[in-house]
């Protein structure tokens, strides 16, 4: 989204009069402003297309509607990794065990912890508030923890550090082996105008699908064969900061994930689970928006058959170009992703990045949909015996 200059001059000037009510103000001000001007970042707008830009750089391209990688402290990410075909599941196998989880999800859960997420005057990751909102979450995912005795099953979250203030998280469900399905979504948020002074709160973009996750990782918690450690696969469940600087967390994860020789069979991404209003006011069906540019085909594919098994609304399929959310990060280091959204992306929200990104414009039925999406398919593919799959393809093939 574009804004005028004169727009641009009222912001500024609605900021200075509010610096003067803005609690905890030192944490926002930028002393040295110069030495930030000049600092420079090298961004990825699509493969082969990189260039040097400022900070202030950045946000004008994302004003503008361009995404990109900052790669300035990853650029060997995906050259240690040869990317191999994936396969999955032709159908849904554990409607008899899902169904019963469904009926668990909460919408009251989802609200009380995304009011509190976004409380937070901003969640921007390199602002003392970005960091307490990173250790509030952490605390929320450790009260679940105790609360299912999941810790004595085994299950533990720990904060994944970077050299910005707000850590990411990663929550991590032991099973048979460490092939592993990763739920992801990304904690920060941001003010395009001002990231350093104004608030951001971020409901949709992506404390809705923050909160989602997290209310799926609660629920699937209080599956006894998950608990046992019966799953075929270890599950994470991922909180990504820095997505609006340019998918910093999740390329440092998945960095550090292909220098390690991880073996992710799959990652869904969650950003932005609950605003369906325009959809509805261009008289389209409310309905799951599946991405499916610069995604695993094989997976999207598969998740378009557990929205039809468990959710209650159909799907849409949609784009969102180059480098849209984290899950971009998992792709490039070689590993199946996919990317799922509140809508056709011509739909999804416009008030994100701004601070009217508020919990009144949200469905909370809709991140319901969601969670039940989310939550089928980390238990159809956390049980899936991803081996036999390539082997039964291998002899398909021969024969």
């Amino acid at each position: 989204m574009k804004i005028s200059k004169a727009t641009a001059l009222s912001l500024l000037l609605q900021a200075a009069s509010a610096r003067f009510t803005i609690e905890n103000e030192a944490d926002n001000v930028v002393l040295n402003p110069n030495e930030v001007d000049q600092q420079t970042f090298l961004i990825e707008l699509a493969p082969g297309d990189t260039r040097w830009v400022t900070e202030e750089e950045k946000w004008e391209l994302k004003r503008d509607g361009k995404r990109f990688f900052d790669i300035t402290e990853t650029q060997d990410l995906g050259s240690l990794r040869v990317q191999t075909k994936s396969f999955f599941p032709e159908k849904c196998e554990y409607q008899d065990t899902v169904r019963p989880l469904l009926k668990d999800l909460s919408k009251d859960n989802i609200q009380r912890r995304l009011e509190k997420f976004t409380s937070f005057h901003t969640r921007y990751y390199k602002s003392d508030y970005g960091r307490k909102s990173s250790e509030w979450l952490l605390s929320e995912i450790n009260s679940i923890i105790k609360e299912t005795g999941a810790d004595e099953a085994g299950v533990y979250a720990e904060p994944f550090a970077h050299s910005w203030p707000q850590s990411s998280i990663i929550t991590t469900i032991p099973g048979k082996t460490n092939s592993t399905v990763v739920i992801g979504a990304h904690q920060d948020s941001i003010n395009l105008f001002l990231p350093s002074i104004l608030g951001a709160p971020g409901a949709d973009d992506d404390g809705s699908g923050s909160m989602t996750i997290l209310e799926v990782f609660r629920v699937l918690l209080s599956n006894e064969e998950v608990l046992k450690g019966e799953s075929e696969n270890t599950i994470e469940f991922h909180w990504y900061s820095a997505e609006e600087g340019g998918l910093l967390g999740s390329q440092a994860i998945f960095s550090r994930y292909e220098r390690d020789g991880r073996d992710v069979k799959a990652m869904l991404q969650q950003d932005m689970t609950g605003f369906v209003q325009r959809t509805l006011n261009a008289g389209e069906p409310e309905s799951v928006g599946v991405v499916t540019d610069y995604v695993d085909a094989g997976l999207t594919d598969f998740i378009k058959k557990v929205i039809v098994e468990y959710c209650d609304i159909p799907y849409v399929e949609t784009k969102c170009g180059y480098a849209c959310s984290d899950h971009a990060s998992a792709s490039k280091a070689g590993y199946p992703s996919a990317f799922v959204i509140e809508s056709a992306f011509e739909y999804s929200d416009n008030h994100i990045h701004t601070t009217e990104d508020l919990i009144k414009y949200l469905s909370f039925d809709h991140m319901l949909e969601h969670a039940k999406m989310t939550l089928g398919l980390v238990y159809e593919l956390g049980f899936t015996d991803f081996a036999a799959l390539e082997t039964e393809a291998v002899i398909s093939e021969e024969l």
